[in-house]
This record gives C-alpha cells, sequence and structure tokens, in this order.
C-alpha cells in the first residue's frame, strides 16, 4: 500500500491529492465528539486502499486528540467493525 500526504484541516477534514484528484474525509467536532459524516474517492483512484488511510488519520487525530468518534458514514462504521483496536474511540450512542 503506498504511503499517502494525508492533509488535515481542523474541525473539516482530510484530503489526499493524488494523480489530479482529491479524495477527502469530512468531519464535524462538538465537544471532544469527532463525527465522521462522508468519505468520498474518486472513480480513477478506488482500490487503492485511499478511503481506509482517510479513515486511520482521523481515529489516528480523534486518539491524539482524546476525542470520541462516531462514524456516520458507512464506509467509516464498517471500517471500525473491522478494526477492534479502534474501539474504545467509538461514541456511545
Amino acid at each position: 500500500m503506498e504511503t499517502m500526504a494525508i492533509e488535515h484541516e481542523p474541525g473539516r477534514g482530510f484530503h489526499v491529492d493524488i494523480d489530479g484528484h482529491r479524495s477527502e474525509l469530512h468531519y464535524t467536532l462538538s465537544g471532544g465528539r469527532m463525527a465522521i459524516t462522508h468519505t468520498l474517492v474518486p472513480d480513477a483512484l478506488r482500490g487503492r486502499g485511499i478511503a481506509g488511510q482517510l479513515v486511520r488519520a482521523a481515529f489516528d487525530r480523534a486518539r491524539a486528540e482524546g476525542w470520541t468518534v462516531d462514524p456516520q458514514c458507512s464506509y467509516a462504521a464498517t471500517w471500525a467493525e473491522r478494526h477492534p483496536e479502534v474501539a474504545d474511540l467509538l461514541a456511545a450512542g
């Protein structure tokens, strides 16, 4: 899997530009709770593990900041289910 230069826009999300295309993860932050609302990877970049790396970056940031995570986007929710090492970060309810 290629290493990507994922950039963080505090309070908004994460993005990475590859081959002229931007992949994004959006979140909102309220009271120490990061709600991941959307992930988007253009068709031209699908199948390269980009969405997973964006979600990993979001969870890593949440851990570093002491936030909980509410993966509202279906991709992020499925990713979290497959990565038990982040279960302690999941927001209750």
